[in-house]
């Protein structure tokens, strides 16, 4: 990133809700439920993972690296926005905005990554039960998680690097966080290009997992259509309805916010975007997979019996 030597660029002022002050109270109580849900939510679900040996299966081995993720996601951006919330001047000093962003889009894109392979363990679930404890073994299961969470990196420091943006003194973000198209709006160089990395990157990390995931339950949907029983059926079916929620959720809300072109975007409409997938999401994920998910609720009871 290339800066002007003006040092009022080295700091940013996060507007976040200061256009709606009558809304302050209500949006710090709704981040902070939102928050605390969020670490006891996620936080549960990976000690449930840990202590019940009936789920070190390689659903659950994903689903802790999901809740893990989401843990760091909410983590990375409630906490500022409930400090700024009631600040007179919230700003954010360059090298912590650019960690912000940079933290981010990595935990963004491995959470995409991550989902498609959840997809695909479910797809050999159900296309090849039998086949599945070899297919889907330990050493796999690490290696397609080490994979999304490398992969993560290496395109966000991809796009991060890109960014070659001169800054002429206007260090308004209208945003909660450092998100990088709220960054692009400040510059006052020619950004066509960065606008296309994030589209390439986009492709790679939100469309063609995305694809990947439809495929991979059109084939789910086939394997279990095939199925004589209506109660397999069913139970096929209510194994992979929580990832789905999930997936519909953080895609259909990343895809409206980096796939729609940038003269149609609207700075108040992003922002609240972004909250829905990054504060909302991570809450949402493990009660969607503990309340459609017998095996969850069982470790709960397992837990309780035993502290009774």
């Amino acid at each position: 990133m290339d800066m002007d030597n003006d040092t009022t660029a080295f700091e940013f002022l996060l507007i976040g809700i200061s256009n709606f002050p009558e809304w302050r109270v209500t949006f710090f109580t709704l981040v902070l439920i939102t928050y605390l849900s969020t670490l006891l939510g996620n936080g549960l679900m990976i000690f449930l993972i840990y202590v019940d040996s009936h789920l070190h299966t390689p659903m659950y081995f994903f689903l802790s690296n999901l809740s893990f993720l989401d843990l760091c996601y909410g983590t990375v951006s409630m906490p500022q926005a409930l400090i700024h919330c009631f600040s007179t001047h919230p700003y954010l000093s360059y090298p912590r905005c650019l960690t912000q962003m940079s933290v981010s889009l990595i935990l963004a894109t491995a959470e995409c990554l991550l989902l498609a392979v959840m997809a695909y363990d479910r797809v050999v679930a159900i296309s090849n039960p039998l086949r599945y404890p070899v297919v889907m073994n330990g050493p796999v299961c690490v290696w397609l998680a080490a994979t999304s969470w490398g992969a993560s990196v290496v395109l966000s420091a991809m796009l991060v690097l890109s960014l070659q943006l001169h800054f002429c003194g206007d260090n308004v973000i209208n945003h909660f966080v450092c998100e990088i198209l709220s960054l692009l709006k400040l510059a006052c160089s020619d950004t066509s290009l960065n606008e296309l990395m994030i589209l390439i990157t986009a492709i790679f990390t939100l469309l063609l997992p995305f694809g990947f995931v439809l495929l991979s339950y059109i084939r789910i949907a086939a394997a279990v259509l095939r199925i004589r029983s209506a109660q397999s059926r069913l139970k096929a079916f209510s194994t992979c309805g929580s990832h789905l929620t999930v997936v519909t959720i953080f895609y259909g809300a990343a895809i409206s916010m980096y796939m729609k072109p940038q003269t149609k975007s609207s700075p108040d409409q992003d922002k609240f975007i972004s909250v829905f997938y990054g504060a909302l999401t991570p809450m949402l994920n493990p009660l969607i997979y503990s309340l459609r998910n017998k095996d969850v609720k069982g470790a709960i009871k397992k837990v309780m019996a035993k502290k009774v």
